[in-house]
């Protein structure tokens, strides 16, 4: 690795030499992070993803009233189990609707950690189609900008090192060239290969507790 990283500095050191040989060496900068973050895209796919994680917190939360509400029936049991004026009869017939709706809640705790994982999966999926579709589209515009221009060589302002220390220390302001991009990308009437109009995937609701059936188990 130590050797491959040595070789790749030594090339990146000999680039100017080479370009300079040949005439003057034209180099372009892009923000990247700033162009995803203005195209219009983005923000129509943030919209959705957020539209896709309020309708999985509703849905979720549907979920977990319906499962107090079986929690509630069960400790409702319970305490008619507790009454000592109950007869054996209904005692018993009490204690097998009990274990059923124990049984029952059980189920509903299954389903609900497995509709939880499936939408944060969902989600998760979602999000990540779109931002690589934003992502080769906006260097689809690049790589035009570097060919009518003909550039060189072209870095991402944003790009960092390993280490947290920007790639691209410092260059001329005349170099930067995303407002154009971002120009380019959110110009009315331009083609799109992204498409957002995909029925959006429900992702998982967060920070909203997972009911537990063990609260449901008095024995």
């Amino acid at each position: 690795m130590k050797k491959f990283v040595i070789i790749a500095l030594g090339t990146m050191l000999a680039l100017p030499c080479v370009a300079f040989s040949q005439g003057a060496l034209k180099i372009g900068t892009v923000d990247m992070n700033r162009a995803f973050k203005e195209y219009n895209k983005t923000k129509d796919a943030e919209a959705k993803i957020n539209e896709a994680k309020n309708a999985a917190k509703k849905e979720y939360d549907d979920r977990a009233d319906a499962y107090k509400k079986a929690l509630d029936d069960i400790n409702s049991l319970n305490k008619q189990l507790d009454a000592p004026a109950l007869s054996a009869d209904a005692k018993t017939q009490k204690a097998k609707e009990r274990d059923d709706k124990i049984a029952n809640i059980k189920n509903m705790e299954r389903e609900i950690n497995e509709f939880r994982q499936t939408r944060e999966r969902q989600l998760q999926e979602q999000a990540l189609r779109m931002r690589e579709g934003i992502v080769k589209e906006i260097t689809k515009v690049v790589n035009e900008k570097v060919k009518a221009n003909n550039l060189d060589l072209v870095f991402d302002k944003s790009g960092m090192s390993l280490n947290g220390v920007p790639l691209l220390l410092a260059a001329r302001d005349n170099y930067d060239f995303t407002t154009d991009i971002i120009s380019v990308l959110n110009k009315p009437g331009r083609a799109s290969s992204v498409s957002i109009t995909e029925k959006p995937a429900t992702g998982s609701p967060g920070a909203t507790a997972t009911p537990n059936p063990a609260r449901a188990t008095k024995p």
